[in-house]
């Protein structure tokens, strides 16, 4: 178990929907203080209303300051220019983020600090806060994301992983490819909030109407719809299955267009995470429609995860993180066998089926995933060599001393 540590984090947007990020932080706020930072100069912004009003979100964010979420939790949001390609930007970047994150570090308790990045290009602040561990967190191959220019993210990745003490990654393509610049790489799947969504199955919950009305089965997807999403199969799916619902929960951040106006595909927009287990409950199979990209034959989607300790049967397109699973998981890559699939699927869903289901979820938790994560950051630290001609006690010893003078 990770406790009494400072952990500065660095990751997208934490007012955005919850994540891998999100789960993890929380959970190490229990016994740690965290200081989350919203990092957003990895991508130079385009000219379009979404990138207006990220601008005009992180504009308020910066305006309002650290903000305390948690009782051992503090969102930061300090000034970044958003010009990866510029050098001298960037060491702007990292000395305002410094600064900021210093006076937060003078407020909390004199422990070991410990820096924790799931963004890539963080590699100025390594060694800002005279940090005992530095661990990168890699859920997702960031060079193939829209917009961002991949020879420079990949270039500062690279550099990131060499100043890290441990890398982790989500999926086993990510794996097999960072483990050939590091020594200390681990595949860490990801977890599930299983006591939460479970109640899908075990808990008696009411359907949300919006959900409740829709003609049955439904077809559910919950993420956000971006360009991986093939929205063409779903189009596919609800023209072949005109009774059927297609109920999509999450954000658009790419064109409806392929879907056309069909009768049958119902936009329910974004949903508290509180909220899942009763719109899982209404779901009669979940959809993960991802497109066969670069992107996402890295990705290991969390959706698959919470619709299976929701007890919901999945049918996905085969991505290297998705495999079969008799009676729970069914892969499809086109529009006839995406059908003959979700009629599989409805066979499968008696509630014995989604009890059965969610229960092989229960030792996916993220609380596991942080046991599994705890003995290797515990390892690392023991085998972090000191400094030249100072003991492990020294060098910790001159750490304390660095971080008051810091402060």
């Amino acid at each position: 178990m990770i406790s009494d540590k400072n952990i500065v984090c660095f990751a997208s947007g934490w007012y955005y929907h919850p994540t891998s990020k999100h789960h993890i932080m929380r959970r190490l706020a229990e016994h740690n203080h965290v200081i989350w930072v919203n990092w957003h100069a990895s991508r130079m912004p385009s000219v379009n209303l979404g990138d207006l009003r990220t601008i005009t979100s992180k504009l308020w964010q910066m305006h309002r300051g650290a903000q305390q979420v948690g009782e051992r939790m503090i969102v930061a949001t300090p000034p970044q220019m958003p010009l990866p390609g510029s050098a001298w930007a960037r060491k702007v970047n990292a000395r305002l983020v410094r600064r900021s994150i210093a006076r937060i570090l003078r407020r909390l308790p004199d422990r070991p600090v410990q820096l924790w990045t799931f963004a890539p290009d963080v590699v100025d602040l390594v060694g800002s806060f005279n940090e005992e561990l530095v661990l990168y967190y890699c859920v997702d191959a960031f060079g193939e994301f829209p917009g961002y220019d991949r020879a420079l993210i990949e270039q500062l990745e690279m550099a990131l992983i060499r100043k890290s003490d441990v890398v982790l990654t989500t999926s086993q393509p990510l794996y097999e490819t960072r483990r050939s610049f590091h020594p200390n790489v681990h595949l860490i799947q990801h977890g599930v909030n299983h006591k939460q969504l479970s109640r899908a199955v075990t808990g008696d919950l009411a359907v949300p109407d919006d959900l409740r009305v829709l003609p049955k089965p439904v077809f559910g997807f919950v993420g956000v719809v971006g360009e991986w999403v093939d929205l063409e199969l779903v189009a596919g799916l609800a023209r072949r299955r005109p009774e059927a619902s297609i109920a999509i929960i999450g954000p658009a951040a790419t064109p409806r267009a392929a879907l056309g106006y069909l009768p049958n595909v119902h936009w329910l927009g974004g949903k508290k995470h509180e909220e899942l287990p009763g719109y899982l409950g209404g779901f009669d199979v979940g959809l993960i429609p991802f497109r066969k990209v670069p992107l996402t034959h890295h990705a290991n989607p969390i959706k698959l995860y919470e619709y299976l300790a929701a007890g919901v049967p999945v049918v996905s397109t085969s991505l290297p993180a998705v495999r079969p699973v008799a009676g729970s998981v069914w892969l499809a890559d086109d529009v006839e066998t995406t059908v003959r699939c979700c009629a599989e699927a409805l066979a499968h869903n008696r509630p014995a089926d989604r009890a059965s289901r969610s229960r092989l979820m229960a030792t996916e938790s993220w609380e596991a995933r942080l046991e599994q994560i705890g003995e290797i950051v515990q390892a690392a630290i023991q085998n972090r060599p000191a400094p030249a001609g100072l003991s492990r006690q020294e060098a910790a010893n001159q750490a304390v001393w660095a971080r008051r003078a810091l402060a």
